[in-house]
């Protein structure tokens, strides 16, 4: 069959790659792709926002099958879309509708599903700029740190954490009053603030089936120690070294399985990945946050440990047969460091040639924010190339990626050289 992967970074890489690994692949195309997609299918000069151009491409090219990387063009409804198109309804999609993606757009509409559903996570209540007063008043109930998070979609940016009450309160004021996150910010969550450790857990889903890739723990923020700014991400290991069998059967029974049941409870028809960000207090399981797509970083290192098919796993979620179907993962670890543009997560400059891809060994550069420019393959985002390599522990798997990021350069180039520093 012939698929399109919608995105362009190191996720939609490694996905690329490993679905171009199957028997039942016969073209693969990536809209709008980047240097290393290149390598293992066509990009095609499309924005994943552009519904119209996206249906022009499925029809032309005879796409059978659609995976959405992004989240933003499943909550701008890109599933929905192709329902109600007579020439697209049959093209499977993987990724939510429109109001399952809510998961992921709306923090409130996550909260609620969550308790509506029993489902461990934070304390919480939610205001707009007409009960401001009000949101003052819920966090002087509240103890430092104080967590706000901005309703929708943020681009990573919408969740603050402050120690001073006076900030938290000046802080939701410029949120909601002046809308500091553009609409994202017209309502916000303030809850409570939860003190573990945090990692990450993934599945496929057909809405009524699952099947659960390897979970994972990334670090984003920019500097070592996990200082700094926050970024997409620096870096990510897996399978977590501390996720022992008894965690991940509390993860299973207390959040992925009310999770899946509950969106069928509430009838809220969902084909795609579910991502559960989660932190461990104590022992016990919290969600922080669901996303309706796979993470990145995590993708670079979650996917490369999947052994099965993924082509007929996806095809399977999508013609809802997932229940026939099991997933087979590597005992390795998996472990990625990335390399980013001097200056990122704040201004940084683009079009810098990147040198020593060929002496690569022993690694897989999945890349992230890179393009093709006279033949040679230079920067074109913040976040440039993610180097993913295995190893029978995530320090060895980590020593082979710095190994390898010792062989390349590009100007300015930056990364952290601790990640894994806290397993």
């Amino acid at each position: 069959m012939n698929v399109l992967i919608l995105g362009s970074g190191g996720r939609e890489h490694a996905l690329a790659w490993k679905i171009a690994q199957s028997n039942l692949l016969n073209k693969l195309f990536i809209a709008p792709g980047n240097a290393g997609t290149k390598d293992v299918g066509t990009n095609l000069e499309i924005n994943p926002n552009d519904f119209e151009a996206v249906k022009k491409a499925v029809i032309e090219l005879n796409i059978e099958l659609v995976v959405v990387g992004p989240e933003d063009p499943l909550v701008r409804g890109i599933h929905d879309f192709f329902l109600n198109d007579d020439a697209l309804k049959n093209v499977a999609v993987i990724g939510p509708q429109k109001y399952a993606a809510q998961l992921e757009g709306s923090k409130e509409f996550a909260k609620e599903f969550m308790f509506r559903h029993n489902i461990p996570t934070a304390a919480y209540e939610s205001f707009t700029k007409e009960n401001v007063e009000e949101g003052f008043k819920f966090l002087e109930t509240l103890e430092a740190p104080y967590v706000l998070k901005a309703d929708g979609l943020a681009a990573g940016k919408g969740v603050v954490i402050l120690n001073s009450l006076q900030e938290a309160k000046d802080e939701l004021a410029e949120m909601l009053t002046n809308e500091k996150f553009g609409e994202a910010s017209r309502k916000v969550v303030i809850e409570e603030f939860l003190d573990g450790i945090e990692m990450s857990c993934f599945v496929l889903t057909d809405g009524k089936s699952y099947v659960s890739l390897p979970s994972a723990k990334d670090y984003k923020r920019i500097g070592e120690g996990d200082v700094g700014l926050n970024t997409g991400g620096m870096g990510a290991v897996s399978p977590v070294p501390f996720a022992n069998t008894d965690l991940m059967q509390s993860i299973e029974n207390e959040v992925i399985k009310p999770t899946v049941d509950g969106l069928q409870k509430d009838g809220i028809p969902y084909v795609g990945f579910i991502f559960f960000g989660l932190i461990i207090v104590n022992g016990e399981v919290k969600v922080i946050e669901y996303n309706c797509r796979m993470g990145d970083p995590e993708t670079e290192v979650v996917i490369p440990l999947v052994e099965s098919d993924f082509l007929e796993l996806l095809i399977a979620a999508g013609n809802k047969t997932l229940d026939t179907k099991f997933i087979k993962i590597k005992d390795k670890s998996a472990c990625t460091v990335m390399l980013v543009s001097g200056g990122y997560p704040e201004a940084y400059e683009k079009g810098k040639e990147i040198f020593g891809l060929n002496n690569v060994e022993n690694s897989i550069p999945f890349h992230a924010g890179t393009t093709m420019k006279d033949g040679k393959v230079i920067t074109n985002g913040g976040r440039v190339i993610a180097i993913t390599s295995y190893g029978n522990d995530f320090k060895s798997a980590l020593a082979q990626s710095y190994k390898n990021i010792d062989k390349l350069c590009f100007d300015k180039m930056n990364f952290r050289k601790d990640i894994g520093f806290d397993l």
